[in-house]
C-alpha cells in the first residue's frame, strides 16, 4: 500500500533476503572478501556466524550473484534438529536425488555419482546449510564425509555453514577436529555501525525508487539504531512498520516521536501475543476485582483507574477509525488515479 503513497517501485524493507538490496557495510564488505577468498579455493568449509537477522543469508546470495547460474549447482538447506542419519538424506533431497528406501551407503553412492557427473560437466556444487547451530556434532561430521569425494584429486563439493554464534562452540568439540582442519574461511558478521545506519536505510529506499519522500530526520535515525542495535532484520521490520504508519497518518517527515509511537505499538503487540491466554484477566475478572464487598460499588481509586482505561481505549479506537478512513480514501484515490509507472 505505502509504495503507491510514497511513489516507490517496490517495498524497500522487505524481510526476504533480496541481493539487489545488498548494502556493503564495513562488516559486510570484509565478510565478502573472506567469502570470495574461500570460494576461489573451491573446497572445504566456509563458516559465517552472526546474530539472528544479521544478514548471513543475504551475504551468501549476493556472493552467488557474481557467478553464472549455468556453472553452479546449489542446494540451500535450512537446518532443523537433524540427527546424523537424516543429514545425508536431506542433502540428497536438496540436490533433487531420490533417496527413499536407501540405506546410508546407498545414499552416499548416489551423492558421489551426482557430484562426479557435475564435475565432468564443468559445474561447481555448493551446499549451503542455514541455521547450522541446530546441527549436532555427528551431523556436521556427516557433512565432512562429503568433502572426501574427489575426482582427479580435485574436490567435488564445497559447503557454506551459516549459523548463530553458538555454532562456533559446536565446532570446538573434540569430535570435530577434522572439520576444523577443513575450514578455509570463517567470519562473524556483526551489526551495522551507528554511523552507517542512515546510509543503509537510504540505500534500501533508493533501490526501491525513493525520490526523497518520506524524509527521515536525524533524531529518527538515532532512535531506530537505539531500538534495533544495528541488526538489519530489526531495522527492516521497524522501518516497514514506520512506512505503513506514515501512510496511514499521511506523514512525509519521520521524527523521533513517530518512531517511538511505532515502537510502542510493536512492543504492545509482542506483550499481548506472548502472554498466555490463561493468564490474561477476563473482563468479568477485572470487573470483579474493581468491585468492593459493600454494595458492589467501585472505590474512588478503582473508578478513576477504570475511567482512565476507558478513556485510553476510546482514544485508541478513534485513531484506528481515523486511520482506516484515510486508508479507504487512499484506496479510492488509487483506483481512480493509478500511480504513474
Amino acid at each position: 500500500m505505502y509504495t503507491s503513497f510514497y511513489r516507490l517501485k517496490t517495498k524497500p524493507f522487505q524481510l526476504s533476503p533480496d541481493p539487489s538490496f545488498f548494502y556493503g557495510s564495513k562488516g559486510h564488505k570484509r565478510a565478502m572478501a573472506y567469502l570470495n577468498y574461500g570460494l576461489s579455493l573451491a573446497e572445504g568449509f566456509i563458516i559465517i556466524t552472526g546474530e539472528v537477522g544479521a544478514g548471513k543469508t543475504m551475504l551468501v546470495r549476493n556472493l552467488f550473484q557474481h557467478f553464472g547460474r549455468e556453472k553452479i549447482i546449489t542446494a540451500h538447506l535450512v537446518s532443523t534438529q537433524l540427527d546424523a542419519d537424516d543429514t545425508l538424506r536431506v542433502v540428497a533431497s536438496g540436490f533433487g536425488l531420490d533417496h527413499n528406501g536407501l540405506n546410508k551407503a546407498a545414499v552416499l553412492g548416489k551423492l558421489e555419482s551426482f557430484l562426479q557427473s557435475a564435475k565432468k560437466q564443468g559445474k561447481r556444487v555448493l551446499l549451503v546449510v542455514d541455521e547450522a547451530q541446530n546441527l549436532t556434532p555427528r551431523a556436521v561430521e556427516e557433512l565432512r564425509m562429503l568433502s572426501n569425494f574427489q575426482l582427479d584429486n580435485q574436490p567435488l563439493i564445497q559447503s557454506f555453514l551459516l549459523g548463530q554464534p553458538e555454532f562456533r562452540h559446536t565446532l570446538q568439540s573434540d569430535e570435530l577436529l577434522q572439520v576444523r582442519q577443513r575450514v578455509i574461511a570463517s567470519y562473524h558478521l556483526g551489526p551495522i555501525a551507528q554511523d552507517e545506519l542512515r546510509a543503509y536505510i537510504e540505500h534500501r529506499l533508493a533501490t526501491a525508487g525513493w525520490l526523497g519522500d518520506p524524509q527521515f530526520l536525524p533524531e529518527a535515525y538515532t532512535r531506530i539504531f537505539a531500538f534495533t542495535g544495528g541488526i538489519p532484520r530489526k531495522i527492516n521490520t521497524l522501518c516497514d512498520r514506520l512506512m505503513v504508519f506514515g501512510m496511514l497518518e499521511e506523514r512525509h517527515v519521520f521524527d523521533e516521536a513517530m518512531v517511538n509511537e511505532v515502537i510502542s505499538d510493536m512492543e504492545e503487540e509482542v506483550t499481548h501475543v506472548s502472554l498466555p491466554a490463561s493468564t490474561r484477566p477476563a473482563p468479568e475478572a477485572e470487573a470483579a476485582r474493581a468491585m468492593t464487598a459493600s454494595g458492589n460499588e467501585l472505590t474512588k481509586a478503582d473508578q478513576a483507574l477504570y475511567l482512565d482505561s476507558l478513556f485510553r481505549l476510546e482514544k485508541r479506537l478513534d485513531k484506528v477509525e481515523a486511520a482506516l478512513n484515510r486508508l479507504f480514501t487512499i484506496i479510492d484515490m488509487a483506483m481512480v488515479h493509478p500511480p504513474r509507472s
